[in-house]
């Protein structure tokens, strides 16, 4: 095995997996889509959360709406996103530290492959000092399909050099299950949805799993390719 780029890897999903961000995210979304009539209800939120913004966009002001006027919208509300979460702060989930830690000091490679802009993913690795830790990171400005499109999962394995089947995906929304399944990764579900995710393993936290639930996975994969 190459020290430089072993061959096994952690994808993770950052908004609702790696951070609680959603509440920052419906404030933001809510008071930018006053101005184009529409009072955004949690319950829209939560059913688009993960989405790329046009997807979102599109699904709430028509799917004709222009690409600048997605460009415009996006713009104000990832920067009032952006001024939100660095005024109230944030912190990772409970389990994620450790892991994160652990998974690093195994020799696995590690990543987040987000819906979210590029912008959003670097205040997120600067305010919780990830760059030591995440090898690299793909973001909605780097693919051009959203989840539950497998594009985002793909990107970020050919940019580490690892094999897809020998990737593991930690996703806490439907759409992102649904990419890393596409993209022939194993799945860890996690959030308080994730009893109903159709994920390899599912739990409220990390710290709810076994702690040897990667190497777990990591062997089915390699049973499963050889």
């Amino acid at each position: 095995m190459n020290e430089l780029h072993p061959a096994r890897a952690v994808l993770w999903d950052m908004d609702g997996t790696l951070v609680d961000s959603g509440e920052y995210h419906f404030l933001a979304w809510r008071a930018i889509m006053v101005d184009y009539g529409l009072d955004i209800t949690y319950e829209q939120f939560t059913s688009s959360f993960g989405q790329r913004n046009d997807t979102v966009l599109r699904g709430w002001l028509g799917k004709d709406l222009s690409d600048a006027d997605i460009a415009t919208i996006s713009y104000a509300k990832e920067s009032l996103y952006r001024e939100l979460m660095l005024k109230g702060g944030i912190l990772l989930l409970p389990g994620i530290a450790e892991r994160i830690m652990q998974l690093q000091q195994a020799g696995w490679q590690q990543a987040i492959a987000s819906a979210a802009p590029r912008a959003n993913v670097e205040a997120i690795m600067q305010a919780l000092d990830l760059g030591s830790v995440m090898t690299t990171f793909v973001s909605a400005d780097d693919v051009q399909r959203g989840k539950p499109d497998p594009e985002v999962f793909l990107r970020a394995a050919e940019r580490l050099g690892i094999a897809p089947a020998h990737c593991i995906v930690v996703e806490d929304a439907p759409a992102g299950v649904e990419a890393a399944l596409r993209a022939n990764m194993r799945v860890i579900g996690v959030g308080p949805n994730h009893a109903t995710l159709p994920a390899d393993y599912t739990a409220q936290t990390l710290a709810d799993l076994p702690d040897d639930v990667f190497d777990k996975l990591y062997a089915a994969d390699a049973r499963t390719s050889a």
